[in-house]
Order: C-alpha cells, then structure tokens, then sequence
C-alpha cells in the first residue's frame, strides 16, 4: 500500500508498477466505453501524446498496453498508475507538502477521487458521467508532485488535466490556475470534444470536478433543497409539503442527491435509475428509503404514502419514461393525479454515450448499441425522449408543475421533435428552466452556493463552523434585511439543521448553504478568526459550486432568465476569474462545458484557503466582494429588478463602488415608431 509520501515523489516509473488486469475491477461502477472515431493516424497520435509523460526506455511496454485502452475503452486512462492508496480526503497535516494551501489543494483532489465521492473513480470522474478531474492517472502523480515541491513564490499551472508546470510569482497570486476544455469556438462541437478527449488534449471538467471542489452530492441536495421549498412556495402559497409527490430521474453522481432533498423538504420523492449499481449504491448510503422494482409496486406505494403524508424517497429501478407513462395512464384510467411537481436529471449534457438510456433497450442492451450501433442508439435516444415529454405533457395538462433542471432536457428534447415548444413561438419552451422560474430571482439578490471543508477531516470542526454559520446568519436576520433575504436566510438556517440530522456528508467534512455577499463574507471571516483562535483546528478551505450568481455563463441554465440578448456571452465567467485570482484566491478554474454540454457554457470557479492569517481575512473580504458583485451587476444591466435594487444598495455601503446602471425604456412605442418608419418605407 503507498503512503503519501510515495503518492508526492513523482511518477513511478523506476520500477514500473505491474501492468493492469485485462479486465477492469468490477468492485466499482465504470464509465461508458468512449467514441473516439481517430483516424489510424489520429491513434497513432494519441499514443505519442500518452507516452511523453514517460521515459522512452519505457515506450516498447507501455504502448501496447496503451492502444488496449484506446481501442477497448476509447481514451488511455494509464490504469497500470493509479495509486495504491486509499483515495480519501486525508487530513491536511498528512500531505508532506511546503505550504498549507497546496496541502489543502491535495485534500481537495483527492476528495474527488474517493469513491465515496466519485462516480466513476479509476476514469477519474467525479460525476456527470464525464466530469474529469484529470485524463490520466500519470497527471495526477505529476500534479501531486509539484504541489509537494511548491513553494509560496511558485504558480502552477493546469491545462486540461496536464500539469503544465511551477512558475515563479508573488505570494499573493494563486498558488493553482486551471482550464478545461477552452478550445476555439468552432471546434467546440461533441464530436470534437471526444476526438479531443480520445487523443488526451483536452478534457470535460464539468462544473467542480475539475476545479477540485466537489463536495459529494451535499452541494446538490441542498440546490434541490431550496428549488423544491421555493417551489412549493410559489405553487402554493407555503414551503409546506407534506403528501405532495416529486418524480424525477437519475441517482448517479449529481442526481443522487435528489430523493434525500425531497424527505428534506417533507415530500415524497421517487426517482428512476436504470443502473442498478447506482440505486443500490444510495439505498446503503440511505438516500433513498424503499426501492421498487415494478411500476405496481411504485404506483401503489405512492398512493399509500401520500395518504399517510409521510416525507419517503422511492427509488424504481427502471427507466423513467416507464414510469411517467404509467403516471399518465393511471390518470387515464383513475382520474387521480398522482405527481405535484417533476423534473429531470439525466445527464443529458452527453445524450448518446451514457448520459441518457433509451426506455426501448435494457441497461445492458443500451451499453452495447451506444458503441456498435451509435446511430441506431441516437434515434432509439430521441425518440425515448419524445415518449417522454409526451407522458408530461398530459400530466401537466392536468396541473403538475414540470420544470428543467438546467441539464439539457428541454434542450434535447426539441432537438429530439417533442412537442416541448410554445404554440406560436419559435424556440421557446413550454416549460421553464429553474433558473427562469425559481432561482434566478435568488441568484439576482446575490445568494448562491456558498460551502465550505474542514481540512482537518474531523467532524466536530463541521459541527461548529455550522454554528458559527448559524450565528451569523441569525445575527443578519436580528440587524433586520428586508422579506424576502429573510427568507433564504430562514431556509438556510433550517438547512443547516437538517443537514446534520440528516448526516449529509459524504468523503470531505463540508457544508453548503446558499448565503449572499454579507452573509459570505461575515462567514468567512468567522472562520478565519476560528482557525486563527484555535477553535477550529485546521485551515477551511471555501469555495462555491460555480453555478453561482457570477460563476457561469449559460443561456439554457444559468443565464436563462437575461432577457437583452447577452446569455450568449461569456464576459461575466471570464471577468469573474479574472477578479478572483488577482484578490486573493488560493486557485481560480475556468472551464467551458457544465451541466448543459460541452460548448453550451463558460464555468468559473475558485477556492481560498483561510488559514487563520490577516492575509486571509484580506483576501476573503476583497474577493468573495467582487464574486458576487461581478454577476450582480450584469444581472442589473439586463433588467433584472433585484439586481438593480441590491447593485444600489451595495453601491452606498461599499466604498469606491461605482456600477453603471441602466435607463429603462418606458414608452415601447417610441421604439416601435421609430423601426416603423424604416419598415414602411
């Protein structure tokens, strides 16, 4: 077994480690093979991009063995390095390292490679399907390496997964700078992406996997959390949720959060999941309490916990067009309306290579026709999704609240030929996205998923750094903030308290919560003192999901609701990082690709080490300002009225804060009187 030191010496390669079974280890869920569609010459290079990692003396062993992996699982994963360590999240004054934040970056990577945590742990992805943390396992020895020789005047930096190297800088730069799959624009096509993956050049980061600050499903059980209780809250009149039903899918990496956010919030919840490794998976972690193998059993247990009242998760082991057509055909047959509210999470940012399995072919079925029969699995892929939406369609109809859940449903869907589109009006959705709906009113106030890990690994530091949240988020409330912040701090605060009851953590001690500007900061800060008092007894590292108020530029998601034309854009996750490294941030991300796809979205991210040091009080202040200002702003400027009245208020409390800010058109007929002329000549 390897220790950490071992794992810090740099790639081994003198001797080599023994070569890799044939077979991959069944004791863990893979991911799907890969399409690369290389050319002979195209494979040729992708083997001379794997083996410059390496000695040449070493390129007659490895490079048969490599083209195995290329030609068998479509990338060349190097499973021959992947290190024999218990891969966790160590605490942080195991890492033999010269600083304590390249030692919390350690923890934070290898958090994400738990599998625990991970989805599918020796392909390095941390959820998505295909979210990377890195492409190959001689990268992570590398990275591993240099952030054990770094010093306080060094940068490294990280290009797709490949340690590009330490640079000389001043102690106040970041100590790591990430890029995923920044290509040029026109080649940001799927099939570009996997022809790149395939040759090792680039990589999907996602959102926090290749940022090295994914959580475990926490993050998104408490972003469903909230969605669900301001759900409730807009359909309703009340967050309370006592025998409403919420149907979904998927209890993979992100979407295994969902039915342990519906007990939260006092609901049923039943999710689909095909995979039967998954399901499993969660029901021993006990995210989900009862699992159904036919549509009967579900249907009937639905109808006996909805009488009870009682907040249950349903896992049925199936597909999930099986189960929404069967909820519509009980309605034909029964009259009775047995789904409040539904969504979706299948990972259909990759729709034809694992992210989405047709309801016309077995698991097994589908993972064979994806790779020998691709075309004939993309038509079985749409036309799974047209039965789909139908099925909603007549629920719907009937007045359950459907919603997208920012992962290229509706997008998919209409590329499919649903019937998903408004009569009338080309291109948009019958449905909203949560973002238009629900969160985006929320992010325009400056909330969005604050979190944080104790790098000591030890649990009672969690316990009171969610009191000193708590405390600082009951102090706000008690200095008086108007409604509707209150709300999402009374959310948040409730939180908190089921998070622990409900033990949410999974690999890394760590919390979300939703907090805006003051709240971050003040939290922060708090922390710092903590640590800096000995309370806390090791550094916390902060950082945020990126799908934040400023973090990600997405029309189909985290843009939707910006109405001026500019979802397209990318200025407000590119200015964001750009902020974010020179004010203090320990390790700025930026990635193109996200819950959406691949060439649908620009993601910045970062993380910050608070150490206890005045330096790290600093930095907070200063940049988790400017982290959440950067988007309110640009929230304003298109029109969204919280924003403006919140860029307002922070332009009277924050010094040398100066925003443009915009004139509204109030006649629309001077606009329309003016195009007239030109239009009738």
């Amino acid at each position: 077994m390897a220790t950490l030191k071992e794992i810090c010496s740099g790639l081994p390669v003198d001797p080599l480690p023994p070569p890799p079974p044939q077979e991959r280890d069944t004791s863990v869920p893979h991911a799907p093979v890969r399409k690369t569609n290389l050319t002979f010459e195209e494979e040729k290079l992708a083997l001379k991009n794997a083996l410059r990692y390496f000695p040449i003396e070493y390129h007659p062993e490895l490079a048969p063995e490599f083209a195995y992996e290329l030609k068998t699982y479509g990338h060349i994963y190097m499973y021959r390095f992947r290190p024999a360590i218990p891969m966790k999240a160590y605490p942080i004054h195991e890492y033999p390292t010269n600083t304590k934040q390249a030692a919390a970056i350690m923890h934070m990577i290898m958090n994400n490679l738990d599998p625990e945590v991970a989805q599918f742990p020796h392909e390095l992805v941390t959820y998505g399907g295909n979210g990377q943390v890195l492409s190959n396992w001689a990268q992570f020895w590398i990275l591993m390496y240099y952030l054990a020789e770094m010093n306080e005047d060094q940068m490294l930096v990280m290009n797709s997964g490949h340690p590009q190297g330490l640079y000389p800088a001043f102690p106040d730069s970041p100590r790591l700078v990430i890029s995923n799959g920044l290509v040029i624009p026109n080649y940001s096509s799927r099939s570009d992406y996997e022809r790149m993956f395939a040759l090792g050049v680039s990589m999907y980061g996602q959102m926090t996997a290749g940022s090295y600050s994914y959580i475990g499903p926490q993050g998104i059980v408490h972003g469903t959390t909230i969605t669900i209780m301001n759900v409730a809250r807009r359909r309703t009149g009340t967050s309370v949720m006592s025998g409403k039903v919420f149907v979904t899918s998927g209890l993979g990496g992100m979407s295994g959060a969902q039915p342990k956010a519906a007990v939260i919030c006092g609901c049923i919840g039943v999710v689909a999941e095909v995979f039967k490794d998954a399901l499993e998976k969660r029901h021993k972690q006990g995210w989900v309490t009862t699992v159904c193998t036919s549509l009967e059993d579900c249907i009937a247990r639905i109808r006996e916990y909805k009488k009870k009242g009682e907040a249950v998760s349903i896992g049925f082991h199936g597909n999930v067009v099986t189960l929404w057509e069967g909820l519509a055909e009980e309605y034909e047959k029964t009259g009775e309306l047995l789904v409040d509210f539904g969504s979706d999470q299948t990972s259909l940012h990759c729709p034809f290579n694992g992210g989405y399995y047709p309801v016309q072919l077995t698991f097994e079925e589908a993972q064979k026709v994806m790779v020998e029969k691709p075309d004939r699995f993309k038509t079985m892929v749409q036309e799974s999704l047209r039965r789909q939406i139908a099925a909603i369609n007549k629920l719907s109809a009937q007045g359950m609240y459907f919603w997208d859940y920012g992962n290229a449903f509706l997008l998919e869907a209409g590329r499919a030929g649903a019937d998903v589109f408004k009569e009338f009006s080309e291109g948009k959705y019958k449905y909203p996205t949560y973002i238009q709906d629900i969160m985006g009113d929320i992010f325009s106030l400056g909330f969005g998923p604050f979190r944080w890990v104790c790098t000591s690994g030890n649990p009672v530091d969690l316990e009171k750094t969610d009191e000193i949240a708590k405390t600082v988020l009951l102090n706000a409330i008690g200095e008086g903030v108007p409604e509707n912040i209150q709300e999402q701090y009374e959310d948040n605060i409730k939180w908190i308290t089921e998070a622990a009851k409900h033990k949410m953590v999974v690999g890394s001690q760590a919390r979300i919560l939703y907090s805006d500007l003051k709240g971050r900061r003040a939290i922060a800060l708090a922390f710092n003192d903590a640590v800096k008092t000995g309370k806390i007894e090791a550094p916390v590292v902060i950082t945020r999901d990126h799908h934040d108020v400023s973090g990600t530029d997405s029309p189909f998601r985290e843009t939707s609701n910006v109405y001026d034309g500019s979802c397209f854009c990318a200025d407000m996750a590119i200015q964001n990082v750009i902020g974010d490294s020179f004010r203090g941030a320990t390790w700025v991300s930026i990635h193109n690709g996200g819950g959406v796809g691949w060439g649908e979205v620009i993601n910045g991210g970062f993380g910050i080490v608070l150490d206890g040091t005045p330096e790290a009080d600093e930095h907070a202040a200063s940049m988790l300002m400017w982290d959440v200002l950067n988007g309110i702003s640009r929230r304003s400027w298109t029109g969204n009225s919280n924003a403006e009245a919140t860029i307002k208020l922070a332009m009277k409390d924050i010094h040398n804060l100066e925003v443009t800010v915009p004139y509204h058109v109030k006649d629309h007929s001077v606009i329309e009187s003016a195009l007239e002329k030109w239009h009738n000549g």
